[in-house]
């Protein structure tokens, strides 16, 4: 079975779909609290699933859109014991000049990886259920992660993010499979 199609068994909405392409609706917070609780434990219940059927060495993450709902959430496990990110309405608003460039998969097309190019760090501003706006930075894979799963709420997908010329690669040619990115003086 191919690996895309053992995502769309889980219920990961796949590469085609209008619902990845679409920016998704913000939360009015806290108006909508009960609706982003429960959209939020929709994203947990879908991660254990994927869970289970494939180990995430780096982490992972999952937006709303890719369980089709159009909605601003996000979920991200860091690797390790690290507790769970939720990204409630999240924005970048800033960026670091420094870049650098690791491979990404996505749940969403699951039978490549692709070389994308991302900022080392990243200021997220998100929404707490409180209607607060919460500032965090994050930086080299946590950034990767959390920016990723902001483009799908953007109606973004990694190959946005490629250099021009450089093309996805099959899964079974991507020769780092759990490993953890590499970063310079890290």
């Amino acid at each position: 079975m191919r690996p895309s199609q053992r995502m769309r068994d889980l219920g990961v909405v796949q590469h085609g779909a209008c619902i990845l392409a679409d920016p998704a609706r913000a939360f009015d917070l806290p108006a909508e609290r009960d609706e982003a609780e429960r959209v939020v434990d929709e994203l947990f219940a879908a991660m254990e699933r994927i869970g289970q059927v494939h180990p995430f060495a780096k982490g992972m993450g999952i937006a709303a859109p890719q369980i089709g709902i159009a909605r601003a959430a996000a979920v991200v496990q860091p690797p390790g014991d690290a507790p769970a990110i939720i990204l409630l309405n999240p924005r970048i608003t800033t960026r670091s000049e420094e870049m650098d460039e690791q491979y990404e998969g996505c749940l969403s097309f699951f039978d490549v990886r692709g070389l994308v190019p991302r900022p080392l760090d990243i200021t997220v501003e998100t929404t707490a259920l409180s209607g607060e706006t919460v500032t965090t930075v994050y930086d080299r894979g946590l950034a990767r992660l959390v920016h990723h799963e902001i483009d799908h709420l953007d109606g973004l997908l990694y190959t946005a993010r490629m250099r021009t010329g450089v093309d996805p690669i099959p899964v079974e040619e991507y020769r780092q499979t759990g490993r953890a990115w590499v970063y310079e003086g890290a």
